[in-house]
């Protein structure tokens, strides 16, 4: 009769084909409890505190002999897993391979690349090397995982360490990064979203502004401060008008968030509560809802199948435009003056073609709201002055505001203020109080501020593209953003609320076509005079595609310019936003391919499209350093923009090369750099290492990636929508472009030349002779 066989209580046993699927989220993989593989040498002691030790170092006299272990001698082909004490072996992998000190293992450490890990068959003693840096920094990654969720020690799949890249990321995105970017604002999400990493007054207070006339929200708030009395929480209730730029200064030494849409639900006890709507942040130092950030985010969440969420985001949008007066640039005090480029309509649309068709009326209802609000804010901004000039009937980014930026870093803005500081003999930090406060009077820093504040405003910030002038500028993204804003709106009225809507919000209609007469006029058409049609926004559109191709677009250039409404003239700037005109679908046919053949190579470098051309930005130095909107640079919302517009007019290949070349430089970093997702890159040298103004964002981070950066994820989905299953493939194998265009292109140029030779009248000519001959 066998022996009985005894274990510890709480420990699961599970047979080597038994561990489930490799490649299980982390809360499931290591949720569970603590399971190891059967083995005929599997003792009490080996589970409770046996470590099995590294091999002794090649100069160490001690050497061990290869135990035979018999129950290893299994096939290759199966699975292999190892036994890891999780703690010791996030030791020895820090102590032997993170030779920088940052917590992360890539390619410019300097360790030997190796270690090795004790086979779960073998109880530890068979020994398999894990070999590079991406197999090391998914095993630190992993670690680190078990280590959140609990785990001491583990049985890990070497299929989580070899797991296809582009399959890891994309899995990371849906699963683990959108959860960790989430936030709400209530009782249980306000001590993580008050945190912010901008504010630089020293005074750390937790405080939320509530909208006029939400009184139920500002009660549910003094509640929430009453009853966490550790937050020291402070509730405080804006006035109605609440963006005017002296009252917005006047908050600036106090800053605080500002509050978003809350729903209704049942509180556990009978009764009814508020809670707060989840939405996504960009992540970083931007730890709140932001504009155009949200639309690109949404996009990314639509290919996740996250429909809800993204619809969260259009919830908040409404929600700021009634009671902000528009999209805020941020949902922080300091940005009540303030919006970023529209996207509202786009957004709106693309999720109502995703909601669930089993309550049609339901949906109806929900586009209606998102166009009133679009709507209202395309008259009360968009096309209302100071952001509209009526002379050329041209949109600007132009907001309200007064004094320095208060989001920016202490000294970002020390050298502007230096000579001003000499001139009054005081220091800079005095010569800022007392012009904040308006005790000291500059003009020409008010015109500089103006800019700034407009460069801001456009998500641009900053770029020599608008250094001085961003104000004047009637620019060829928002424009064509414009232009979109104008057929949605036409669109969503003519197919959804028969060729009708009535608005319900009362404000006042902006002259069209605009004049300097008719904005001069102060009588204004009221909103809810008459119903909107889909003929006067068809014909808002059409008049604006005019005004593009009379001030912006450049026949001898082959591009759209920005135009300056004080100077009169283009802005020579080669800007690659001149593809938004592509997604909007406001250019010609003729003009997108003159875009395409002609102006595409000028942004074209080997990790995508880069904000603009080197000889746009002009030479950098230390006086005058690079922006981080300039060239090198690289950015996800310029990249899906193109990809679109271009996939819009039948330029498939195109749009397929230019997303290939973002996803290899994103994948490359992956592998390369411990997991790594940042919010831009240099897209010349393919480098997350940037040094332009604030550095990079979403690269600091411990042992495991935790929320890439929002857009940045975004443009990854929405790329990989792009790619063939061959396209894929080379992605994850990380080949360049380079290479992998390589073929196809020599052979286009062989058949181009071909194509010349047979073409050339020299030769046709010789061809003739020798034919008669």
């Amino acid at each position: 009769m066998a022996p009985s066989l005894t274990h510890p209580s709480g420990v699961t046993f599970v047979d080597d084909g038994e561990h489930g699927s490799a490649h299980l989220e982390a809360a499931v993989y290591y949720g569970g409890g603590e399971t190891f593989t059967r083995s005929r040498t599997y003792s009490h002691s080996h589970i409770h505190g046996y470590n099995p030790k590294r091999a002794p170092a090649f100069q160490e006299d001690v050497i061990t002999r290869t135990r035979r272990m018999s129950h290893d001698e299994k096939s290759v082909a199966g699975p292999r897993r190892f036994l890891i004490d999780v703690e010791e072996t996030i030791r020895v992998v820090l102590e032997q391979e993170d030779t920088d000190g940052d917590f992360q293992i890539s390619i410019t450490d300097a360790g030997p690349k190796l270690v090795p890990l004790g086979t779960a068959t073998s109880n530890g003693f068979k020994t398999f090397d894990i070999r590079g840096t991406y197999m090391l920094s998914n095993l630190l990654q992993e670690l680190a995982l078990a280590r959140d969720h609990g785990r001491k020690r583990i049985v890990l799949d070497e299929a989580r360490l070899t797991e296809n890249p582009v399959d890891r990321l994309s899995r990371m995105i849906r699963h683990s990064f959108w959860h960790s970017l989430t936030r709400r604002i209530d009782g249980d999400g306000l001590e993580i979203i008050t945190a912010d990493p901008k504010n630089r007054t020293g005074r750390v207070q937790p405080r939320i502004y509530v909208p006029h006339g939400e009184p139920a929200m500002a009660e549910y708030y003094r509640k929430v401060a009453r009853d966490k009395p550790h937050m020291n929480l402070d509730v405080q209730v804006l006035p109605e008008k609440n963006d005017d730029p002296y009252f917005v200064k006047s908050l600036n030494p106090k800053p605080g968030l500002l509050a978003l849409a809350m729903e209704e639900v049942d509180d556990g006890k009978g009764g009814r509560t508020l809670k707060g709507i989840p939405f996504i942040v960009p992540g970083a130092r931007f730890n709140e809802l932001y504009n155009w950030d949200s639309y690109f985010i949404s996009l990314g969440l639509l290919v996740d199948g996250q429909v809800q969420m993204a619809k969260n985001m259009v919830e908040h949008f409404i929600f700021e435009i009634k009671h902000y007066g528009k999209i805020l640039n941020g949902s922080r005090s300091y940005y009540l003056c303030r919006t970023q480029p529209p996207f509202l309509t786009d957004m709106a649309l693309q999720i109502y073609n995703q909601l669930d068709r089993s309550d049609v009326e339901a949906n109806r209802q929900w586009l209606k709201r998102a166009i009133q609000a679009a709507i209202k804010e395309y008259h009360t901004i968009w096309v209302a002055e100071p952001r509209m000039d009526p002379k050329t009937g041209l949109s600007r980014y132009r907001p309200d505001g007064v004094g320095i930026p208060p989001e920016t870093e202490a000294t970002h803005f020390t050298h502007i203020l230096e000579p001003y500081a000499a001139k009054h003999g005081i220091s800079v930090l005095e010569f800022s109080e007392k012009y904040n406060n308006g005790v000291l009077k500059e003009p020409g820093l008010d015109e500089y501020f103006l800019h700034d504040r407009s460069v801001r405003e456009s998500g641009h910030d900053t770029t020599y593209r608008f250094e001085k002038r961003c104000a004047n500028l009637g620019t060829i993204d928002l424009q064509a953003l414009l232009y979109k804003y104008e057929v949605d709106i036409a669109t969503a009225i003519s197919e959804v609320f028969d060729d009708e809507l009535m608005l319900d919000e009362d404000f006042p209609l902006m002259p069209f076509p605009p004049t300097p007469e008719s904005y001069a006029n102060p009588h204004r058409e009221r909103s809810t005079s008459r119903p909107q049609t889909s003929d006067e926004w068809f014909e808002r559109a059409e008049w604006r595609r005019e005004v593009i191709d009379k001030y912006l677009w450049n026949e001898s250039k082959s591009l759209y310019f920005d135009y300056d409404t004080v100077q009169e003239k283009q802005s020579l700037y080669e800007s690659v936003t001149a593809f938004w005109a592509l997604w909007a679908g406001c250019a010609s046919e003729e003009q997108c391919w003159k875009l395409v053949s002609q102006s595409l190579k000028k942004f074209e470098v080997l990790g995508g499209l880069v904000s603009g051309t080197e000889e746009s930005r002009g030479k950098v130095s230390l006086d005058r350093p690079n922006r981080q909107w300039d060239y090198p640079y690289a950015w996800p919302p310029h990249q899906i923009m193109t990809w679109v517009g271009l996939e819009r007019y039948g330029y498939l290949e195109e749009a397929q090369r230019l997303a290939y070349r973002w996803l290899y430089m994103m994948t490359t970093a992956f592998v390369d750099f411990n997991g790594v997702v940042p919010e831009k890159f240099d897209a010349v040298k393919l480098s997350h290492l940037v040094d332009a103004e604030y550095g990079n964002q979403g690269i600091d981070f411990k042992m495991v990636p935790r929320e890439g950066f929002g857009w940045m994820n975004a443009a990854y989905q929405v790329g990989l929508s792009f790619m063939t299953m061959h396209m894929r493939r080379a992605v994850a194998a990380c080949t360049s472009p380079e290479v992998f265009f390589g073929r196809a292109a020599r052979a286009e140029i062989a058949a181009a030349q071909a194509t010349a030779a047979s073409t050339d009248p020299l030769d046709l000519a010789m061809e003739a002779l020798s034919l008669a001959a």
